[in-house]
């Protein structure tokens, strides 16, 4: 078989579908990738994919600009005459939706969050419901990473009666493995994302400055992308000692093993946190938000805290209830959101999903 696959960064597909790459090749598929121009491109092509530059503009409302996007995955079909079509993140997904519509090619749909567009009512989220309706009007399977977006989506019309519920990206349990909790005394806190306010950074900031003042010697690492809104906020914190700021990094995992308790306030449509689940699987504790996509991951006061959105006092007191715990807890905390992703979230579960799903939806 022929598989196209369509994503908006090349990041994304290396770090939480890799897996199901690898599947699909070993398995004897082709397999080509139309995703924004990348040096990680090499790592892909590696493994035996071929890929082809394709430009996308995430954030742009351009018509224009993303008819010629539909035009692109349409000329490619045409060429490539896959016999599916996978997409992830919402313009794949939909302009690619609409492409592989013209061709007559069956699409499966990995709705990885919503987005703060379609879940906020205004005209913008009419508009974006009419272009989910037309999109993925054909659709043969659509993959959910949460009961909430699910019931969003099929209450709104959204996306045809094919859903089923995935855990997310799933997280490879063989890299993300187990390691020694650390011993200081000093608690050391970590945040991974983008940094944008939706992420929940200006509450992750207030609890840095409050737990600062009380404990001084404890340390607030952060890692990721900085937003241009929040370049200035961030440079004072770090300037002023409040935070550790290491920039993006391809590899997590040194910064996840060096601290006790990662926090991830998100408020963001999320599908699944991806970063929740490799801490986890890390076996460290997490504090995180009662918002779908993170709440399922924590077994409130088992495996860390859930706190509530857009909360500071709240998340400031879950780090001080955090803080005053024996270490033989927190590490006991640890082990048991290793033990609860093992059971849920290993990824081999969303690979053997895709593997079906493509068996199940290509007609020989």
């Amino acid at each position: 078989m022929k598989i196209l696959i369509l994503q908006n960064s090349i990041g994304g597909l290396i770090s939480f579908r890799k897996e199901v790459v690898q599947a699909i090749l070993d398995e004897g598929h082709s397999v080509t990738v139309l995703v924004p121009q990348d040096g990680r491109m090499a790592e892909l092509e590696a493994m035996g994919a071929r890929c082809i530059a394709t430009e996308i503009d995430r954030r742009s409302t351009n018509i224009i600009t993303d008819f010629k996007l539909i035009m692109h995955y349409r000329k490619c079909m045409k060429q490539i005459r896959p016999d599916v079509v996978l997409s992830y993140t919402i313009k794949p997904n939909v302009y690619g939706g609409m492409a592989a519509r013209l061709c007559g090619v069956p699409q499966i749909v990995n709705i990885t969050g919503l987005g703060t567009a379609v879940e906020n009512t205004s005209l913008l989220q009419k508009f974006i419901f009419v272009l989910y309706r037309i999109g993925l009007k054909n659709a043969k399977m659509v993959f959910f990473q949460n009961e909430a977006n699910k019931v969003f989506c099929e209450k709104h019309r959204l996306t045809p009666n094919c859903g089923r519920l995935i855990p997310g990206s799933g997280v490879n349990l063989s890299r993300f493995q187990v390691t020694d909790y650390p011993i200081d005394e000093n608690p050391k806190f970590l945040f991974i994302s983008r940094i944008m306010k939706e992420k929940g950074i200006e509450q992750y900031l207030d609890a840095a400055i409050a737990i600062k003042k009380e404990l001084p010697l404890a340390e607030f690492h952060v890692v990721g992308r900085c937003e241009k809104d929040y370049a200035g906020n961030l440079n004072d914190c770090v300037k002023n000692n409040i935070v550790i700021y290491h920039g993006q990094q391809n590899d997590v995992r040194p910064f996840i093993n060096s601290v006790h308790c990662l926090i991830h306030p998100s408020y963001y449509p999320e599908g699944m946190s991806n970063v929740l689940l490799e801490a986890c699987a890390s076996a460290r504790p997490v504090i995180t938000t009662n918002r779908a996509g993170c709440r399922e991951i924590v077994d409130d006061g088992k495996t860390g805290f859930i706190v509530r959105q857009q909360d500071s006092a709240d998340l400031i007191e879950k780090v001080r209830k955090f803080i005053a715990l024996p270490l033989d807890k927190k590490r006991d905390m640890g082990l048991a959101a290793r033990q609860k992703v093992e059971q849920e979230f290993d990824r081999n579960i969303v690979v053997k999903a895709y593997l079906d799903a493509i068996h199940k939806v290509v007609k020989y």
